[in-house]
């Protein structure tokens, strides 16, 4: 069974992430199956316009295989422990360089965010340039909650949004619905899933004679005008996330949050994530968005290629995915185990670089366009 699948009709490209048991959950064949098909239509006169999709109806993508990594993690400590096991730096390169190719494409690209994004998921979505979204869609970055950071160009797109909201997100892995997505700019359309043969039945009827995206747009904006956008949570909470906008710590963040009173699930869930993720992640993230603010997008991913492969090398990823995919103990033992914990030194050990620029894999991005 070909994890991912491919097809053209009326100059359309279809690509189907298809590992419906792991909820589409990216792994290394996927991300370079994904890359081949959008680097051969790159150029191609047989294709106008690339819809993207998952298979199922209960996810677009649920992130990476992290127990794929987790197991490469393992692996390389039995032989060294100091490097970057090479597992964990090809599926981060490939997938890195796919999220910008994605970005950066010449051709419109729809994803059908329907159901659980997350992660990796997200990778594939955001920078697509018709991202749609239903009354189903499920968003989330919770990689505190594992010991990583939110990558695939989340230190571009978090800073996009408005007031705190990037880093509110970043921090706590607060879920997001197609609403919040709409109001956060990180979905164009908002339409039911039982608009989805709309759809398709657009593209089949597109005649491709005039710019592609402009004809996209119309057809996508038409269907999507049938449809009332739900109140957005995010939006609601717009007093509370504005709170954090001057925040210069981890700390000064943690105090606003635990000292809020007017409480409600939102913000309660936002909570326990953060309070339950890893320290190191919270101070590093921290860190990756503030740092990250005026980088151009081939600076934010080569800056994650190396964030995410020190992650790997430090002890709390490989802890985050052993307590929730492994042992499935939920109780995740990190070092250091506290935010006071943690030092200057250990967090600038996670952004040190581990090559040289000129050995950098993604040095290239955006130098061949």
């Amino acid at each position: 069974m070909s994890l991912i699948q491919t097809e053209i009709k009326n100059k359309v490209g279809f690509i189907t992430l298809n590992s419906e048991a792991t909820l589409n959950a990216l792994n290394l064949e996927m991300i370079e199956g994904l890359t081949a098909a959008v680097e051969s239509w790159k150029n191609s006169s047989e294709v106008a316009c690339i819809f993207i999709q998952g298979a199922g109806e209960k996810a677009l993508c649920a992130g990476g295989d992290v127990r794929q990594l987790y197991d490469n993690i393992i692996a390389q400590r039995e032989v060294d422990a100091t490097q970057v096991p090479p597992g964990c730096f090809d599926f981060f390169a490939k997938e890195y360089a796919l999220n910008y190719a994605i970005h950066t494409y010449p051709k419109p690209i729809i994803v059908w965010g329907h159901g659980i994004v997350m992660g990796g998921g997200i990778g594939v979505m955001v920078g697509a340039s018709h991202r749609i979204v239903t009354e189903r869609s499920k968003l989330a970055m919770p990689e505190i909650t594992i010991g990583l950071f939110p990558d695939v160009g989340a230190t571009w797109f978090l800073n996009k949004m408005p007031s705190a909201y990037g880093l509110y997100l970043g921090l706590t892995g607060a879920r997001l619905d197609g609403a919040d997505c709409r109001f956060l700019g990180l979905a164009d359309y908002y339409m039911e899933s039982t608009a989805k043969q709309n759809v398709l039945d657009g593209l089949a009827q597109a005649t491709w004679t005039g710019d592609a995206s402009e004809e996209v747009s119309a057809m996508l904006a038409t269907i999507a005008a049938n449809y009332t956008v739900a109140p957005s949570q995010a939006a609601a909470h717009q007093s509370f996330v504005s709170l954090f906008e001057q925040v210069e710590t981890v700390e000064e963040f943690r105090a606003i949050l635990t000292n809020y009173t007017e409480r409600d699930t939102w913000i309660e869930t936002g909570m326990q994530s953060f309070e339950k993720g890893s320290p190191s992640s919270a101070h590093s993230i921290f860190r990756q968005l503030k740092e990250g603010k005026e980088y151009t997008l081939e600076q934010v991913f080569q800056t994650e290629l190396n964030l995410a492969c020190q992650c790997c090398i430090h002890p709390d990823f490989a802890e985050g995915v052993r307590a929730l995919l492994v042992d499935k103990d939920q109780s995740p033992k990190w070092q250091p185990a506290t935010l006071e914990e943690v030092t200057s030194d250990w967090i600038e050990g996670y952004f040190k670089p581990l090559w040289t620029k000129e050995n950098d894999v993604l040095k290239n991005l955006g130098k061949n366009e």
